[in-house]
């Protein structure tokens, strides 16, 4: 059982991301909620898994922290919830909002999510309803890197406080990264970033 990777991001897509530990590449399907917490390639990253054993395939899923992994083993406990609809639920609903929906028997707030009807929203709210409580509301969702990960990583959460969005911020890290190499500092990386990004 893989229960957590520590490794480069190589690739970030839209449902799945690559990390590379000791020169092995693992694909790792997640919810964009935790696709969005990585930081940039080819930074450090630490993130938490859930391996699914299947006879065609081997599965690996990924959480920025606890709290959403737990979720997302009681989420594929219901009847018609597998691991695509459980990320796809995830990915609209933080395990707050999910706690708040639940209790409150908001078939709406989970309707949001792709892939689930309202057969199957009230089947998630019924059945889920008296476990909800006693569930992980998580901390918030940041970068989940090691602390020797670099002042890049500093200078990511630095400007995504500031109020951009995490993707234009990765992107516009990467290439400043490219640009100074070794010199860059964290002061450089959010000065130069600001200039970046403003365009």
């Amino acid at each position: 059982m893989i229960a957590q990777l520590s490794g480069r991001v190589v690739l970030v897509e839209a449902d799945r991301c690559v990390v590379d530990v000791g020169g092995v590449g693992y694909l790792v399907h997640a919810s964009t909620r935790t696709l969005s917490a990585l930081p940039a390639p080819p930074a450090v990253a630490v993130v938490l898994t859930e391996m699914q054993v299947r006879e065609d395939a081997i599965t690996l899923f990924g959480f920025a922290d606890s709290a959403e992994r737990e979720w997302f083993r009681l989420l594929t406990t219901v009847q018609g919830v597998g691991a695509k609809v459980a990320l796809n639920i995830l990915s609209a609903l933080s395990p707050r909002e999910l706690i708040a929906a639940i209790q409150a028997g908001d078939r709406g707030a989970i309707t949001r999510a792709q892939g689930v009807g309202p057969k199957l929203a009230v089947r998630l709210l019924t059945e889920l309803r008296e476990k909800a409580g006693a569930m992980p509301v998580g901390v918030g969702f940041s970068p989940v890197l090691p602390p020797s990960a670099g002042v890049e990583a500093e200078a990511m959460s630095a400007l995504v406080n500031l109020g951009f969005r995490r993707p234009e911020v990765a992107i516009a890290i990467t290439k400043l990264l490219e640009r100074h190499g070794d010199a860059a500092t964290l002061d450089s990386l959010i000065r130069d970033g600001l200039k970046e990004l403003a365009r």
